[in-house]
């Protein structure tokens, strides 16, 4: 053998070991954090709306660093941006999971984002915490509901202005997806479960980013004019509400005639607009930033320090992922490992603090205990709390008011099912 061979063999055997220890360290890198993921639209439509949830997912992830972290290890915040395109989002996900080996995912909006990501997370058999109000209809093993479902948002609202505005006729208008269809859906069924006649309901869908909203809103003036108290249930999301609101005001529709009460605006949405010609329009939330609770105010004082922006605000879903982030956090440390099989079986029954001055629990179903609030508009963008319940509701999976849902439970505890059926006795598929 040549000097030249035993050299080259030399060296290959001298890359070959630089090389397994390269991935030996970043391995033992890797295992030195606990990853988190974080799955928002920081661009499109949706950005508006789910660029905060990044930035309070971030905070959180800082404030639990400065504890020491969890389980010995520092946590590490992995974000990226589907960029409200449905099916990015599942490459997204895929891309947290496999790629990056996150312990849980915090993150999607829209209902059609997260039936886009489900089956990644039941393929991958990794956690995803979603933070937003929804239809309802579902309940997954991998999948922790800290957003209100119908029953903690749109029944308790449509009552609200049945009973107190004395609301006849009901004008349903949702953007084009599954959660306004949906959550209309019941809707409808309740109103007539309650004597609404089908011509006292009137229903309208926009496609994402809708802009021109003159026809629609004159509609909607015609359909209040047959001399019946008549209100605007909305489920319009992202973007498109901000001229959906400037058209209101732009052809006088006051909260005096016909109040809108939505169910996706927030402090956030309502940051961009001229809000003075809305006020007294409402929204049903969970959470309101003009709650005044100590829990609510240290934690407004810790997000505009973070951010560094006095006019930063709070709002629902951010509080959402607090209490889900402190939920997980909880569910690993009673666990030991982030293993997710772990996580999921320790995580019901825990209970953390909320924003409100309650504590909110995690159901068997998967779905969390929330206080539901009615806020008016003021003409700061902020809300004032006109109504809320006396005790947190339980979320319900399945909707009470609908054929072929309203016999279905889901217990992920005892039953070890999403879609139970009481009357049959089986789970279904």
């Amino acid at each position: 053998m040549s000097i030249f061979d035993m050299t080259r063999r030399n060296l290959m055997a001298l890359t070959a070991a630089a090389l397994v220890s390269s991935a030996t360290a970043q391995a033992a890198k890797a295992e030195e954090t606990i990853k988190v993921g974080v799955l928002h639209s920081l661009s499109g439509t949706m950005a508006i709306s789910e660029t905060t949830l990044k930035d309070v997912m971030l905070m959180l992830v800082e404030e639990q660093n400065k504890k020491g972290g969890l389980l010995g290890k520092k946590l590490e915040a992995v974000v990226v941006d589907p960029a409200s395109n449905w099916p990015l989002f599942a490459e997204k996900a895929r891309e947290l999971i496999s790629q990056h080996k996150v312990s849980a995912v915090f993150g999607a909006w829209t209902s059609v984002s997260r039936k886009s990501v489900l089956p990644v997370f039941k393929e991958l058999n990794n956690i995803l915490f979603y933070p937003v109000q929804y239809e309802g209809e579902e309940s997954e093993r991998n999948v922790f509901y800290t957003g209100a479902a119908p029953n903690q948002q749109a029944i308790p609202a449509v009552d609200y202005l049945a009973k107190e505005e004395k609301v006849e006729r009901w004008v349903l208008a949702g953007t084009d997806y599954v959660y306004p269809r949906t959550t209309n859906k019941i809707l409808e069924a309740y109103l007539k479960s309650k004597g609404v006649k089908a011509e006292d309901i009137m229903i309208s869908y926009t496609p994402f980013g809708h802009s021109d909203w003159q026809t629609i809103v004159a509609d909607i003036k015609k359909f209040g004019s047959a001399g019946k108290k008549t209100a605007v249930v909305s489920t319009i999301n992202g973007d498109a509400n901000v001229p959906f609101y400037k058209e209101l005001a732009n052809q006088g529709v006051k909260a005096t005639d016909i109040p809108v009460v939505a169910f996706s605006v927030g402090e956030e949405e309502l940051a961009g607009i001229d809000t003075k010609p809305l006020v007294g329009h409402l929204a049903a939330w969970n959470y309101f930033q003009s709650v005044d609770t100590p829990e609510n105010k240290a934690f407004i004082e810790k997000w505009k320090a973070y951010t560094k922006n006095p006019k930063r605000v709070s709002n629902d879903p951010m509080e959402a992922h607090v209490i889900g982030f402190n939920m997980w956090v909880k569910a690993v440390e009673k666990a030991g490992t982030t293993d997710p099989d772990k996580v999921i079986d320790a995580i019901v029954g825990i209970k953390v603090p909320n924003l409100t001055g309650g504590v909110s629990e995690m159901l068997p179903n998967h779905h969390i205990t929330k206080p539901v609030l009615i806020g008016e508009i003021r003409a700061d963008g902020q809300f004032d709390t006109v109504w809320q319940t006396d005790d947190l509701v339980a979320g319900d999976a399945w909707s009470k008011h609908l054929e072929g849902s309203k016999d279905l439970v889901a217990d992920w505890q005892t039953l070890k099912c999403g879609n139970y059926n009481t009357v049959t006795k089986k789970c279904g598929s």
